[in-house]
């Protein structure tokens, strides 16, 4: 039969396994670092897993496919021990519980961080006092998980209303309070776009553009291959057609921030 079924890139797969995780029928699975469609009778044919690709390996095509096969499904995860998570996954349903399996690579897992209370709903101010870094007074301020730039979901429920930090990896080593100066109340991703393949400025135009962004804070190291983080950010935000308030800071190799 023809009918609607997923299809996967493998040149766009970067192999962080969102989508085998999204993948309520196991029919996703990593093979030699990249995303496969194991079975066509596993895909339903609804797509859970496109939102959850950072890459946009993941499109729908119309093809002649077995017909979704829910026994199969079923006795699949049976036999890899992954029995009853679609209906614990399913709309209206709790998540699965700590043993249950997720599929993919569980260090890209997407999930909320909880973390203790702070006052107010803003980023903090920028002339708070410094800390010494390593105080066991300092709690971490990370409130999602992945924070890469190329790992994060475009559409991640984080998101919604955030204010988004776009840092550079080297920012939180040079700056002891990093994390209350920059991270507090916002939602922290992060890059090297010497290190990292391909430009960021597509993705977080997507982050911005599909999201209810209140504010967009760059942070950048003063060398010189730290522009490109700069620019993609900007470039995003002119693209997304969107009026969002915006703010640049540079740091010295010291972690002292210098004038933009």
């Amino acid at each position: 039969m023809v009918r609607r079924i997923i299809k996967i890139n493998e040149e766009k797969c970067n192999g962080c396994g969102l989508c085998a995780e999204a993948c309520h029928e196991g029919a996703i699975t990593m093979v030699n670092g990249k995303a496969k469609l194991i079975r066509d009778d596993y895909c339903d044919g609804l797509g859970n897993c496109l939102p959850a690709c950072p890459t946009g390996a993941i499109t729908f095509e119309e093809r002649e496919a077995a017909a979704y096969d829910e026994e199969a499904v079923q006795a699949h995860l049976s036999a890899a021990g992954k029995a009853g998570v679609k209906e614990n996954l399913a709309p209206g349903k709790p998540a699965a519980g700590p043993g249950a399996f997720h599929g993919g690579c569980p260090g890209s897992r997407m999930m909320n961080l909880k973390r203790e209370p702070q006052s107010g709903d803003k980023p903090v101010p920028d002339d708070i006092p410094r800390e010494t870094s390593g105080e066991s007074s300092n709690p971490s301020m990370l409130g999602q998980w992945p924070v890469q730039i190329k790992l994060v979901p475009v559409n991640a429920p984080y998101f919604q209303g955030a204010h988004l930090l776009v840092a550079a990896d080297c920012t939180a080593f040079s700056c002891g309070d990093f994390h209350r100066r920059f991270m507090k109340n916002r939602i922290t991703i992060i890059g090297c776009p010497k290190l990292d393949q391909g430009d960021y400025t597509e993705k977080l135009t997507e982050i911005l553009r599909n999201n209810d962004i209140k504010s967009l804070t760059v942070v950048r190291m003063e060398v010189p291959c730290c522009g490109g983080i700069t620019h993609a950010a900007t470039e995003a935000l002119k693209n997304s057609g969107k009026f969002i308030p915006w703010q640049i800071y540079t740091l010295s190799l010291n972690g002292e921030v210098l004038d933009e």
